[in-house]
């Protein structure tokens, strides 16, 4: 091995551990959902980048066909940025500084997706990856339980403001917590069943379990779960069974080998897991939240309209005219804020900086021009998770494909009522789950050496 080729493995290896720590540091300033958190987020993944393309450019270690299935979906990523950049020079926004954030933080994500893709291309990497985000769910549902049974209640650093006796691990918003939870318990669930044997059940399999590494994994998701359920988080929960129970059914379906097996495997995640481990940690108050959540349907001015028994209904119903002002080019990145209290009014009766929806803030903020990319983005991405579940030769690809799909879709359906994709350690870990949804399908398998 000549000098370069040295220079270049270790300059890879050292972007591998970097950007692995990225993923585990995101979460713990506030989310990185503040001005200081998200810069250093930015500068971080800039530098980042610019090594790797340095080490890209070389051309010995990382080759073009390492970034080739990532292409397309880089593709949108960076055209919806293209559409920002032209808000922001153009005037086509209402807050200018908050749409220059913006962009320097997609661009950021967009860098970040295709540095996954390229420099974790092989099994051992992959499951590197995915052990780092179970490891960093755990601690954020550790923690955020920790502080609610202890009374202490801080985030990072600095003591809580709000959701006193609900766990919000290290965001300020514990559906915040919830959202980023959906998307580790998934992929921990993924991994559980990427090491599966494939073998018809036997009872010494209960032995096995107890002395693998498997149990590590069960017993993290057990943290996740609780974690998750004493967000008490409505969407958030409720996200997360109906993905598990979708793509559950779409696996059981798709082999016939091991069925009876596999069902009891998913539903020992539902029962076990959610209903009776649970139950201790605030399962009844969640149920609360979830019979007291009151729709009524109401006429204004002709229209059948929603709305919640909270201010996101009343906001969620004010967003669409907002959306229809600008429905093509949008009213700017990041200025949903400005827009809507300016068109809410003094009389509202509170205050919102995100619509409690992210597919209306996308499309008030973006408009169709910027926001179907990013939702064609979302649905290739899924595309290739669902492929990779179906995959009847690898037991690894198809474990991980189920993770990668319950992720999307837990995190499709609870950003219906919440912002989870405006927070930057929300949006970089789905960022990393859609690169595992394409990794899943095309990462190599390295032989050992003897």
């Amino acid at each position: 091995m000549n000098r370069d080729s040295t220079e270049n493995s270790l300059l890879e290896k050292f972007l591998i551990v970097a950007l692995l720590a990225l993923l585990f540091w995101a979460p713990l300033p506030l989310g990185s959902n503040r001005d200081w958190s998200a810069a250093l987020l930015i500068a971080s993944i800039s530098f980042l980048a610019l090594l790797w393309s340095l080490s890209f450019f070389k051309g010995r270690s990382i080759q073009v066909k390492s970034i080739r299935p990532g292409l397309l979906l880089f593709g949108l990523l960076i055209f919806t940025q293209l559409w920002v950049a032209i808000q922001w020079l153009f005037g086509l926004t209402a807050n200018p500084g908050t749409t220059f954030q913006y962009l320097m933080l997609g661009l950021s994500y967009a860098l970040f997706f295709i540095m996954i893709v390229s420099l974790f291309n092989t099994r051992k990497y992959l499951t590197w990856l995915i052990s780092v985000l179970l490891i960093s769910g755990a601690f954020q549902a550790f923690w955020g339980a920790t502080m609610v049974l202890t009374g202490i209640e801080w985030l990072f650093g600095v003591p809580k403001e709000y959701y006193y006796g609900t766990a919000t691990g290290t965001f300020v918003n514990r559906n915040h917590l919830a959202g980023y939870l959906e998307m580790t318990i998934a992929l921990s669930i993924g991994l559980m069943m990427a090491f599966r044997d494939g073998k018809p059940f036997k009872w010494i399999n209960i032995i096995e379990l107890l002395l693998s590494n498997k149990l590590l994994i069960r017993l993290a998701i057990v943290i996740m779960v609780i974690g998750l359920v004493m967000t008490h988080s409505r969407m958030g929960n409720t996200a997360f069974v109906i993905s598990l129970v979708i793509v559950g059914a779409i696996f059981v379906l798709s082999f016939k080998a091991n069925r009876g097996r596999n069902i009891a495997v998913l539903i020992s995640f539902v029962v076990i897991d959610v209903l009776v481990i649970s139950h201790y940690f605030g399962l009844e108050r969640l149920k609360d939240r979830l019979i007291n959540t009151e729709v009524s349907v109401i006429e204004d001015n002709g229209q059948l309209v929603f709305e919640i028994n909270d201010l996101r209904g009343i906001a969620f119903t004010n967003s669409i005219p907002l959306a229809q002002e600008n429905n093509f080019i949008g009213h700017g990145a990041g200025s949903y804020e400005t827009v809507f209290m300016s068109h809410a009014g003094p009389t509202f009766g509170g205050h919102f900086d995100h619509a409690h929806n992210d597919y209306i803030q996308f499309w008030v903020e973006f408009g169709l021009i910027g926001s179907l990319p990013l939702l064609i983005f979302t649905l290739i991405a899924l595309f290739y998770a669902v492929k990779a579940l179906r995959n009847s030769r690898s037991v690894y690809r198809s474990g991980v494909g189920i993770g990668a799909s319950m992720a999307i879709l837990a995190i499709m359906i609870h950003s219906f009522s919440d912002f989870n994709l405006q927070i930057p350690a929300n949006a970089i870990t789905f960022i990393t789950v859609c690169a595992i949804a394409i990794l899943a399908n095309t990462h190599r398998v390295t032989k050992r050496k003897k």
